[in-house]
């Protein structure tokens, strides 16, 4: 398959659902919140954004499966194609008036992530990459952070109620005796963006949802940097955790994960 034509329908559709999400973002006052459970929030915003990038991508790849965080999965057949999207990642900081939050779209096929794009933008930042596509930042080739050891830089972290606050602690308390500092800003799919970036060192979470991740994924693997295989089991359907960073750093991130 080319997947040439999807990836370039995919820049061009999350920047349009970028905009549509902006609009809303600008306009807070006027939305409904509505909780999913602890510390989990969605506005028509969230709703509105997906169902745009779910009709876009059914007119242009009708044989396509489709897997959003707002409406769900449909049935994937082998060897079908799906793509996985978060219309709004970062949806607390997005409902505080924070600009750390961007939508996500990435496409699987046959389980293997082919290619991913993460645009933010309130920051006007655009991040794509995938198999036979080069990570790139707004259009220009992206450079890896120079560090080599967690004490090099900033690593981002992640955490959701779905774990325990001890699955969190065991990793992050390794991580700051060892010399390491931490960033947090609430949206996954950003900071493993800025990681592939060169912004920060590497990222690890306890568990991510596949939306919430496989867009930035593609991007960091495209620029040569380390993940661990998170689609692995039911990653997809359930997620997994995420260690993803420079060499050396990986791996030190991934010792102190047990991955």
């Amino acid at each position: 398959m080319d997947l040439t034509p999807r990836f370039t329908f995919a820049l061009s559709l999350v920047q349009e659902a970028g905009a549509l999400a902006l609009g809303y973002f600008n306009d807070l006052g006027s939305l409904t919140v509505q909780s999913k459970g602890l510390q989990d929030m969605a506005s028509e915003a969230d709703l509105n954004t997906e169902l745009l990038i779910k009709a876009r991508l059914a007119e242009a790849f009708p044989g396509d499966a489709f897997f959003g965080e707002e409406t769900g999965s449909m049935a994937i057949a082998k060897g079908q194609g799906v793509w996985v999207v978060d219309p709004i990642d970062g949806t607390q900081p997005f409902l505080s008036g924070l600009s750390s939050w961007c939508v996500s779209i990435a496409f699987v096929l046959d389980g293997v992530l082919q290619f991913g794009t993460v645009f933010a933008p309130a920051r006007g930042e655009l991040f794509a990459g995938g198999r036979g596509f080069p990570a790139t930042l707004n259009g220009k080739p992206v450079k890896r952070h120079p560090g080599r050891t967690i004490r090099g830089g900033l690593v981002a972290t992640g955490y959701s109620p779905r774990v325990s606050g001890a699955q969190f602690l065991g990793p992050f308390t390794q991580l700051l005796e060892g010399g390491g500092m931490f960033f947090r800003d609430g949206s996954g799919a950003l900071n493993l963006s800025y990681v592939a970036a060169g912004r920060f060192l590497g990222y690890m979470e306890p568990h991510i949802n596949s939306w919430d991740c496989l867009g930035a994924i593609a991007v960091i693997e495209a620029a040569g940097l380390k993940v661990n295989d998170f689609l692995a089991g039911e990653g997809l359907h359930r997620g997994n955790p995420i260690v993803a960073g420079v060499p050396g750093v990986y791996e030190e991130l991934a010792r102190m994960n047990g991955l």
